[in-house]
């Protein structure tokens, strides 16, 4: 594979073209390396990723993020430093700090004083307002940029690289929407590159032009009025000709409207901008952003289209994934779901990055699975993600695992939340672990339910309950009408439902219900391309036509809808509602159902062919009582406890099955 080919970035060589980006993790303290970010690293590194790119490392304290991420402004810092990229090299990967400075991302409870940026233009990402930096100040963040370089290359870092992306310092200095100035720093386009190009020369000067400099920009910056993919083709090359040795290209900022991450991104979708950098430049150009496939990244690299791919978050779920691909065990990854519940949803709460399918990220000293000390006979009830889980990690310990699931397939509740096009990853974990089923030789018994008479016929040694939960049904009038649907059914496409729909319930599972039911147009998008293509129909009236679909409203009685959903998906959901017309209400509460749809407590009448009902979910728990005394270790996981997500389903499996 081209995947694990040599590739030369200036006076380092790669042994593969597969790097892990740098990303906010949460592991440090007080901005210094820990034990939790050294251990973290050093699974990917033995693991056959190339490069690794460790940060973003804060060079000063104006461009301060927060305690947790990591420090590169001060000599105290180096020896965290060296120990962290000694154990990268010992686990054969390259690797490298980025340089980071967030400009007026910075909060001024942080940074304890008012952020800095080119000029003094408020941020949507902090609600503050900056100062314009003073050319003094600007010289000595040059400078500073420089000495932690330097500091990197003394700590043994093989590379560093320079952030330009996401709406950073050096995009507020390249950017019209953020550049207000009118001295050699502002204008027009080529003078906005000269903080940018400065800063690459102050690195130069400190570690000398033969040390690595990557460059993570924004291929297009995804602002109205900002840089976008034509700017990049002129303001790449000038870096490069002032020295930067890769570019590593990204999208957006974090202030765009344009989701970049989440899986209603369709894999692959941004590596266009590295495409269109690489036209222009003569150094080698990575691709990021939703590559979590081997064979795509194959793919893009065949194709020409980059030189390295960016495995970011794909490597927090399997750090494994690399060698996995190498040894072309391809049904054995355990593929990101683009889901963010445990890292970019922690990242906003204030908390360490984990992920919702690998519950030993960020723990991997403490959660290596290891050969239990007696061999038991385990008996999980119930196929979701929680038993699975369960079962996999149980069986890896050298138990002897049972599973049953009463329906005739696995995956559960997972298999709802798939449903929707725009959340179809989750179908990935279901893959995973039920390939890990097979593969591990765990004995699955389908469309059966579990009684006490079964478990004494089986005699276990330990019983998991996994037996999910189950839709809650409001005691709202009218109800049991021939109208009225479970969210559930329609999510399982067991039911029909009529062009004009009515959701109660605006939390995940009914947004998900709306997203689902406005999936399909009166054409597919490959119909529309089609008819387009052969003249058959304009393009305004087929995109028309795909976006087509039924009349749903969302009824929510809180005033917030979504409120169940991470922050940073549930506007990703919530606009996409918004653009296929679907109606959301608020503070509307269900005062009865009857033959006309909805009615509400205010009178208001919502026709509709069908209701669904999309109001939460109950646990499943009348099983845990009665197998009390049965075995001698019984334990309940999963919704069955207490409904949650999978993020907590998953975790709670991995945490019982490593101590029975």
């Amino acid at each position: 594979m081209k995947l694990f080919e040599p590739i030369q970035i200036g006076s380092m060589e790669l042994k593969n073209r597969i790097v892990m980006p740098a990303m906010h993790l949460g592991y440090a303290d007080q901005g210094y390396v820990t034990q939790r970010i050294i251990d973290f690293y050093a699974e990917r590194a033995k693991n056959e990723v190339g490069l690794i790119l460790v940060g973003g490392c804060w060079t000063e304290l104006l461009g301060k993020g927060m305690d947790t991420m990591l420090r590169i402004d001060s000599d105290e810092a180096i020896p965290g430093l060296s120990k962290l990229a000694k154990a990268i090299h010992e686990g054969g990967a390259k690797c490298g700090a980025q340089l980071y400075h967030s400009g007026r991302y910075a909060f001024s409870m942080i940074i304890g004083q008012t952020p800095v940026s080119a000029s003094a233009v408020q941020s949507k990402f902090t609600g503050e307002t900056p100062r314009a930096m003073t050319k003094e100040e600007i010289i000595q963040t040059e400078k500073n940029y420089g000495e932690a370089a330097l500091r990197a290359k003394k700590a043994g870092f093989d590379a560093v690289e320079l952030i330009a992306s996401a709406g950073y310092l050096i995009p507020q200095f390249l950017s019209p929407l953020t550049n207000k100035r009118d001295d050699e720093y502002g204008g027009d386009l080529k003078a906005r590159t000269r903080f940018g190009v400065e800063c690459i020369q102050a690195i130069k000067d400190r570690v000398g032009d033969d040390y690595p400099l990557i460059m993570r920009i924004s291929g297009d910056d995804m602002m109205p009025g900002g840089n976008t993919y034509k700017e990049v083709r002129v303001y790449a090359p000038i870096f490069a000709e002032a020295g930067v040795d890769m570019f590593n290209v990204t999208g957006g900022w974090h202030e765009s409207t344009v989701p970049q991450i989440t899986m209603n991104v369709p894999r692959g979708t941004y590596v266009w901008l590295a495409e269109n950098v690489k036209e222009v430049v003569d150094v080698p150009v990575m691709a990021c952003n939703r590559i979590t496939d081997p064979l795509l990244a194959e793919q893009i690299l065949l194709d020409n289209k980059a030189d390295l791919v960016g495995i970011g978050r794909a490597l927090i779920c399997d750090p494994e994934w690399a060698r996995k691909a190498k040894e072309g065990r391809f049904k054995e990854i355990r593929q990101c779901l683009g889901c963010n519940q445990g890292c970019f949803d922690h990242v906003f709460l204030l908390k360490p990055v984990e992920c919702l399918a690998n519950a030993a990220a960020s723990r991997e000293a403490e959660y290596q699975i290891k050969p239990a000390a007696k061999r038991k006979k385990v008996l999980i009830i119930g196929g979701g993600p929680a038993g699975m889980e369960a079962a996999r990690v149980a069986k890896l310990r050298g138990h002897e695992v049972t599973l049953y699931e009463k329906t005739n397939s696995l995956g559960g509740q997972l298999n709802l939340a798939a449903a929707p096009q725009d959340r179809r990853e989750f179908k990935n974990l279901v893959d995973y672990l039920s390939y890990q089923m097979s593969l591990l030789g765990i004995n699955v018994v389908l469309g059966k339910e579990v009684t006490p008479e079964v478990v004494k016929k089986l005699k276990p040694d330990v019983i998991i309950v996994a037996t999910g939960g189950r839709p809650l049904i409001p005691n709202i009038p009218g109800v049991d009408g021939p109208n009225v649907v479970k969210s559930w059914d329609v999510l399982a496409g067991k039911v029909a439902v009529g062009k004009k729909a009515v959701v109660v319930g605006g939390g995940g599972v009914g947004c998900e219900t709306a997203l689902y039911l406005t999936d399909r147009g009166s054409i597919t998008p490959e119909q529309m391309i089609f008819l387009v293509n052969f003249g058959v129909l304009d393009l305004q009236t087929a995109y028309d036509m795909v976006r087509k679909t039924r009349d749903v409203t969302i009824v929510e009685m809180m005033d917030k809808m979504g409120a169940d959903i991470g922050r940073t998906c549930r506007w990703t959901i919530l606009k996409t509602l918004s653009m296929r017309g679907v109606k959301m209400l608020t503070n509307s509460k269900v005062a009865k159902i009857d033959d006309r749809g909805v009615i509400l407590e205010n009178g208001d009448v919502l026709e509709a062919d069908t209701v669904v009902l999309a109001v939460g979910t109950v646990p499943n728990s009348e099983l845990i009582d009665q197998l009390e005394g049965l075995a001698p270790e019984v334990y309940a996981i999963g919704d069955c406890v207490q409904p949650r997500k999978a993020f907590e389903a998953v975790h709670e499996a991995a945490e019982i099955a490593r101590k029975i």
